[in-house]
């Protein structure tokens, strides 16, 4: 009998922890607070940004954005405390807005959600800000830099670099886009004929700054750095384990950002096409990414032989070789996963296994436009 109740006991806990995941993938609007801010400010339910819910985050949004227009990064704003709250937005002046991971295009992408469902005039305008914002740092050759304003010495040399790490570029081109094609949610805002076209010029001038930061070898158009000088356009070093290289991540959201042109030049197909046979030629087969336990019974990412496994790309490739390579923060390449500490193997993404879906998509693209290659 007590077998059988703890076997009742175990499927209950199953299907209730199903049932848990299974809500938050839809958005569950009972559980946003266990959500991640992207997942709340982007993907729940169209109704849910009209709850009051919603309305009481839209509130600490608009009480924690920067003056100069964008937002800091890396804060959950449907779960911070009062304190929490009045400590983010005490830094308003600080120089301290961003486009790196995803911050200023989230929360203007979830104002205009909210927006929709309730015409409060504070979100447009706070919208509205963070338009301004993006357009004025908005480098003249087109590139957006990871930071605006200028943080100046004693912070990261890097933030003033054009960035395409993490997507943080290709966030602000499509949210551009989407205001210049007038889609929705930002065709719910009362978006002027004069903003829709700066922003269609902002993402044109973005295009071009793709197309002339592309790195060619031998006459051919390859992929992308992570980030790229914004005066010489060469690729650049970030972070100490983020060294100059061909990117195998960064580059998959700036091929799919180059398909979503609605009439793609001659240059900008040979781009795509040229990016997409590069990955090809150096994608890895025959290996997966895990995590499995050391004898201390603590995870370790590990790349295994796995005959069934989608192909990999490496983060970084290198410039000369085309080999992948991997840094610790003493910034020295190493040819394997191995080599590098258990801090920076276990705590960085040195995988991704994005190339097939994009495949996919790219096929059907090339039959649409390669009779302009």
């Amino acid at each position: 009998m007590k077998n059988k109740i703890a076997v009742i006991g175990s499927i209950c806990l199953c299907l209730f922890f199903a049932s848990s995941l299974l809500a938050q993938e839809k958005g569950d609007t009972k559980n946003y607070l266990a959500l991640s801010w992207g997942q709340v400010a982007l993907h729940m339910p169209d109704e849910w940004y009209g709850s009051p819910e919603a309305l009481s985050v839209a509130e600490t949004v608009m009480a924690c954005q920067q003056d100069a227009g964008g937002w800091q990064k890396n804060k959950p704003y449907h779960k911070l405390t009062d304190v929490e709250k009045m400590a983010v937005s005490a830094h308003h002046a600080d120089i301290g807005a961003t486009i790196d991971n995803g911050s200023t295009t989230t929360e203007m992408t979830f104002l205009a959600k909210v927006y929709s469902r309730h015409k409060d005039e504070r979100y447009w305008n706070a919208f509205k800000k963070g338009y301004d914002y993006l357009l004025e740092a908005q480098y003249k050759n087109g590139g957006w830099p990871q930071f605006y304003p200028a943080r100046g010495a004693g912070f990261v040399s890097y933030s003033s670099h054009i960035t395409y790490n993490d997507n943080a570029m290709v966030n602000v081109m499509e949210l551009l886009k989407g205001i210049a094609d007038n889609t929705s949610p930002y065709a719910q805002l009362p978006l002027t004929k004069e903003m829709k076209e700066h922003a269609g010029k902002a993402f044109n001038k973005g295009i071009a700054c793709i197309l002339k930061t592309q790195i060619v070898v031998e006459g051919k158009p390859t992929v992308w750095c992570a980030q790229h000088d914004e005066v010489t356009l060469l690729p650049a070093n970030a972070r100490a384990y983020e060294l100059a290289s061909f990117s195998g991540a960064e580059s998959l959201g700036i091929i799919r950002l180059l398909m979503q042109v609605q009439q793609p030049s001659r240059e900008i197909v040979a781009a795509v096409n040229g990016a997409m046979a590069w990955l090809d030629a150096h994608k890895i087969t025959g290996f997966s990414v895990t995590r499995v336990p050391d004898a201390n019974g603590k995870k370790n990412t590990v790349i295994q032989k796995d005959d069934n496994a989608l192909p990999l790309l490496a983060r970084f490739y290198d410039l000369q070789t085309g080999k992948p390579f991997f840094c610790d923060r003493d910034g020295i390449k190493k040819s394997a996963l191995t080599e590098i500490g258990d801090e920076r193997r276990n705590g960085y993404s040195w995988y991704n296994a994005g190339l097939t879906p994009l495949q996919s998509e790219y096929y059907k693209w090339m039959q649409k436009w390669n009779s302009k290659a």
